[in-house]
């Protein structure tokens, strides 16, 4: 420095400036190297563009926007059986101590005020609601309370001319159970002995310990063969869904092609969806014994997703609740772009592996529920590379190259 200092002033302004010249053809040939590396991202996808077009065109017949998607692409509505009211299931059934077919009776009768007076003896009532009494007869008491049966058996005791003024007393000592077996997404599988009188849908799943938190709204009621063919007073009527689909609250496969109303001949299978059924404040799902309930177990395929967002992978569907195109789309980090916009839903169209690609719009969504898609489990979301995105990054590219390169005096 100080041998510049030296030098006479013109000879030291020429050293100066050779320097400052030297350092800004540097910043020219950064700047230059940076703007064909914007050049070289740039160009490509601009080329490609029209190659996706092509593909477009070429996929057409499988692509739909999602304001416009049929019924039969929708996805189902996610119900959560765990807020079903299950009391308006349950069938309306007489008192609890009400004497059914098949329970068991202590009958004492007391004609006089000994001990060799008094006669206690069990007394069964057969399936068709009566009790056989030795001597007395056969005495209808199927539905009766107790204390309403003491009255018939007196009555009948009175008609017969058999005691004046009988004292007579009936409990039941053991009712008629029904082994129901109960199995799936419960939360606790097993065979339950169930009073044949309460011996319904609900009972079984109160018996089990209620749904288990994967349990599903579809549950299979399969009834043995050669028991008596309960029906339900009402017809099951489907219901349309807001967004065309349409669920039944009940099927039923009768496999008795005989035509009699009374009796099976072959198991019955009938499947009930809790949520629609509850929703119809539907009654009559009656259990025979040794029926078979199970519960639907949901174990969702998982969401993929791809493209311009921070976090792309997998997620996992939620067990009862619904996912929507945001959702997903958040929690996948956001979009690294903030001009993306173009969404492709890839979504299975069936078991032969045939799928649909749906179109939909991220800023329509925020303002349009039909562009926010519901999702099914499988679905593949891709945010797409469109001209803008692509456009977008080459001018950030630049102006962090032309921002580098700026000396600083």
């Amino acid at each position: 420095m100080r041998s510049l200092l030296k030098r006479p002033l013109p000879t030291r302004l020429a050293q100066l400036s050779s320097r400052r010249i030297r350092s800004c053809a540097s910043n020219c040939n950064e700047l230059r190297d940076t703007n064909s590396q914007a050049a070289r991202t740039f160009i490509p996808g601009i080329c490609v563009f029209p190659l996706l077009l092509t593909l477009m065109g070429c996929m057409h017949d499988n692509m739909y926007r999602a304001v416009d998607l049929p019924a039969h692409l929708m996805a189902p509505q996610i119900d959560n059986p765990q807020t079903v009211d299950l009391t308006r299931l349950a069938i309306n059934h007489t008192g609890t101590r009400s004497i059914d077919n098949g329970d068991v009776l202590e009958l004492t009768i007391a004609a006089g005020l000994s001990r060799d007076e008094t006669t206690t003896l069990p007394v069964r009532v057969n399936d068709q609601g009566h009790a056989e009494i030795p001597v007395i007869g056969s005495v209808p008491v199927a539905g009766l309370e107790p204390e309403g049966a003491e009255a018939a058996i007196a009555a009948a005791c009175i008609q017969q001319g058999l005691y004046r003024s009988p004292n007579i007393t009936v409990s039941v000592i053991r009712q008629r159970m029904n082994r129901i077996t109960v199995i799936g997404a419960v939360k606790e599988q097993g065979v339950f002995e169930i009073p044949r009188r309460s011996s319904d849908l609900v009972a079984a799943l109160v018996s089990a310990g209620g749904l288990a938190t994967d349990a599903g709204s579809e549950i299979e009621i399969r009834q043995p063969a050669g028991t008596q063919d309960v029906r339900n007073t009402r017809d099951r009527i489907a219901v349309s869904g807001a967004d065309g689909v349409t669920p039944a609250a009940h099927t039923e496969i009768d496999t008795n092609l005989s035509g009699g109303p009374q009796w099976n001949a072959k198991p019955r299978l009938i499947r009930v969806n809790l949520a629609k059924a509850a929703e119809e404040g539907t009654q009559g799902y009656s259990l025979a014994d040794g029926a078979i309930v199970r519960v639907e177990k949901r174990d969702p395929m998982p969401i993929h997703v791809m493209g311009l967002v921070m976090k792309p992978g997998r997620y996992e569907y939620p067990v009862a609740e619904e996912m929507r195109l945001l959702d997903v789309v958040s929690q996948a980090g956001g979009l690294t772009s903030p001009v993306a916009d173009k969404v492709y839903v890839i979504r299975k169209v069936d078991q032969n592996k045939n799928s649909a690609v749906i179109i939909a719009s991220l800023r329509r969504a925020k303002r349009d529920r039909r562009e926010n898609l519901r999702l099914t489990p499988g679905d593949i979301v891709s945010v797409e590379r469109t001209p803008t995105t692509v456009i977008f990054s080459a001018i950030k590219l630049i102006n962090v190259g032309a921002g580098a390169s700026i000396p600083l005096f």
